[in-house]
């Protein structure tokens, strides 16, 4: 079994969509691990503030078949194909790590993001802090003391989710 990492970005009925994309990640790869629920500021593009998280899971599925379940949760949800980049976005589900597994096919592995955005990296730190990062070979933890706190404002938010199956 791989354990995966998937971070979820909502800003377009964040919660329908926070909630209904957990539902479906649920049913594809059972029990989840969740970080807590952050609000974050858009980045990169002026708009309504976002809900995010990480979730962990565990998958007998290939990395392109994860990927391709994200992409029909996201679908499911109302996303756009070709949507852009820097948009409002209903859900956003992105596989941040498999395993350690270094990839630039069919997706980056590990995701780029993970450096750059607080909305990731926190939620990553809290999960599983002293894991460390596939390149960098730092804790999650360690990379998250370093990161410079001032350039996203992020902060959690009280969430309960339960399957609603």
């Amino acid at each position: 079994m791989a354990q995966i990492f998937i971070s979820l970005g909502s800003n377009v009925e964040r919660e329908k969509h926070t909630y209904s994309g957990l539902d479906a990640l649920y049913q594809t790869f059972g029990d989840l691990q969740l970080s807590s629920l952050y609000e974050s500021e858009a980045v990169g593009f002026a708009g309504s503030a976002f809900f995010n998280m990480v979730i962990c899971a565990y998958t007998q599925l290939s990395v392109e078949e994860v990927v391709n379940h994200l992409k029909a949760i996201e679908r499911q949800n109302g996303r756009l194909q070709g949507d852009k980049k820097f948009a409002p976005r209903t859900l956003d589900l992105d596989l941040l790590l498999y395993d350690d597994l270094v990839l630039s096919n069919p997706v980056e592995l590990p995701r780029a993001e993970i450096l750059h955005n607080a909305f990731v990296l926190w939620p990553l730190a809290e999960l599983v802090p002293k894991k460390l990062h596939p390149v960098t070979q730092i804790s999650y933890e360690q990379l998250w003391q370093d990161y410079n706190k001032d350039s996203q404002k992020l902060w959690k938010v009280d969430f309960n989710w339960k399957p609603s199956l």
